[in-house]
């Protein structure tokens, strides 16, 4: 999913947030069409909700890592369909039962530094809902319910080194429930 900047022509308002952050007008263009709303403004940074429903930073529009200088990355637009895709695909070529979890690179909320955070997902469901089950001194457990999802695609991040190329990564011993998933469920 990509944007070739020189196709795109910025709005009076993507000019103004350029000029004001010194960014390319284009570029903020994008980030501006792929976002269903703006959150804050600060820094050079624009915190949008994007039209998937996921808040980031520059709505998920990425500069670094495409194929050409005037190249941006967007995120798909059914980014669940994307991971069925190449889970069916990956499943028929192989002849295994799995799970495939797009990721990005987000920020989180009142913590410094990058984590992957999945994005997409197919073939088991993103939540392991714990809720009734019990602790290790056997107390009911009322609100736990694990975003195992993202702490795959964390996990996936720690060898997918930035600027290293590593398009995929295959992680071996995660004991799951096949299912059709998907990641609204992430979404709160």
């Amino acid at each position: 999913a990509i944007v070739d900047l020189n196709t795109v022509t910025p709005s009076p308002f993507a000019q103004q947030i350029a000029t004001l952050w010194e960014k390319e007008p284009r570029a903020v263009e994008v980030v501006l069409q792929e976002s269903s709303r703006i959150v804050r403004m600060k820094n050079g940074v624009v915190i949008t909700e994007t039209k998937h429903g996921w808040v980031c930073a520059n709505s998920g529009v990425d500069e670094s890592n495409s194929i050409a200088d005037d190249i941006v990355i967007v995120l798909p637009k059914d980014i669940d369909a994307s991971a069925r895709s190449l889970r069916l695909a990956l499943q028929d070529r192989r002849g295994v039962t799995l799970g495939v979890i797009i990721t990005d690179t987000f920020g989180r909320p009142w913590r410094d530094g990058l984590v992957e955070f999945a994005l997409g997902v197919s073939g088991f469901e993103p939540l392991l809902d714990l809720r009734g089950s019990t602790d290790m001194r056997g107390r009911e457990l009322h609100h736990t319910v694990v975003a195992v999802a993202d702490e795959l695609a964390a996990a996936a991040g720690l060898v997918m080194e930035k600027g290293a190329g590593v398009p995929a990564v295959i992680i071996r011993g995660y004991q799951f429930t096949p299912a059709e998933g998907g990641s609204k469920t992430l979404i709160r």
